[in-house]
């Protein structure tokens, strides 16, 4: 079994498999680094990819991101200032780990869905 056991809240911060699925996992997180595949995109262009991110959360979540190096943020000097963000190398190296979970999801969302009714169903029933 993977290391994920911890014995007191406090040591949680220390199992590398928490410290790092807290951020990657977060369901704005993997589409913002869905978002970058293609290449460096500003930050309205991240907003619009995504849809119904609030400005607030596409910040954070972009801070996040950079301070954990998956994302670097580049300032472009100029009139105005452009500024772009992209994948670093170990942002891409986790998108292409992240792409075979999506393309699974797109394949298994019917699925899903069926189960999910399913057991709706049958816990009005009980």
């Amino acid at each position: 079994m993977l290391p994920i056991t911890v014995q007191a809240e406090e040591e949680s911060g220390l199992c590398p498999v928490r410290a790092i699925l807290v951020t990657v996992t977060g369901k704005w997180s993997s589409l913002i680094l869905l978002a970058l595949e293609d290449g460096p995109q500003r930050f309205s262009a991240i907003k619009r990819l995504i849809g119904d991110i609030s400005q607030r959360v596409l910040t954070e979540n972009l801070r996040a991101l950079e301070r954990d190096g998956y994302v670097r943020r580049e300032v472009v000097p100029g009139s105005p200032i452009e500024v772009r963000y992209q994948l670093t190398p170990m942002g891409g190296d986790l998108l292409s780990r992240i792409i075979p979970l999506v393309t699974w999801a797109t394949n298994h969302h019917a699925a899903v869905q069926a189960a999910r009714n399913r057991y709706d169903a049958d816990e009005r029933v009980s």
